[in-house]
């Protein structure tokens, strides 16, 4: 289940763009367990969160990025043996945020929903310390048209307004990858 308070984010703020840490006005947690249902579970998170806190024109975007960054993270970060075997598990078994039989044991993987007066950022912790860039000189590797995979990031890079990574300090293991979303000025 999500959490909800500044304390959670706090390893989040280094490295994020400039932005007052004071001026947060909401933010939520949500703890995901490396299974197959994990990356719907972000987004049913993601829609509520937003909802809550009167956004929901952004959930597409948002909600996209949201599950590039968390399959990234569940394909990538985790050693091999932390992934779940098998099938995925049938509806309402451990469906949602991760919950069911692994919920007890530590999640792996942790999105963090910030809202600023102007920005939302998304923040997926993970805790590989390896870069999410590959390639010396190419950030993306070639579209190709028959490629099942590859687009992850090349998709967060189109859909929000910027994005960025960098490796948990202290005694945290670790990075964090996020994505910022400029929110629309009210019209008055």
């Amino acid at each position: 289940m999500g959490t909800k308070g500044s304390t959670m984010v706090e390893p989040l703020w280094q490295g994020l763009p400039p932005i007052n840490p004071s001026a947060l006005s909401h933010s939520a947690s949500c703890a995901l367990a490396a299974r197959y249902d994990a990356v719907k579970g972000a987004r049913e998170f993601t829609r509520t969160t937003l909802h809550g806190w009167d956004l929901p024109g952004l959930f597409d975007d948002v909600a996209l990025v949201v599950s590039e960054l968390v399959t990234n993270a569940l394909r990538h970060a985790l050693p091999s043996e932390d992934r779940a075997a098998g099938p995925p598990p049938e509806a309402g078994h451990g469906a949602g945020y991760g919950g069911g039989p692994m919920a007890t044991i530590e999640p792996a993987v942790r999105l963090h929903l910030m809202r600023w007066t102007s920005r939302l950022v998304c923040a997926v912790r993970d805790p590989s310390e390896v870069s999410p860039v590959t390639g010396d000189t190419a950030m993306f590797p070639e579209l190709n048209g028959a490629a099942e995979s590859g687009r992850g990031l090349y998709l967060v890079e189109s859909f929000s307004d910027s994005w960025g990574w960098h490796p948990l300090a202290g005694t945290l293991r670790g990075k964090v990858v996020w994505a910022l979303f400029r929110l629309p000025r009210d019209e008055d």
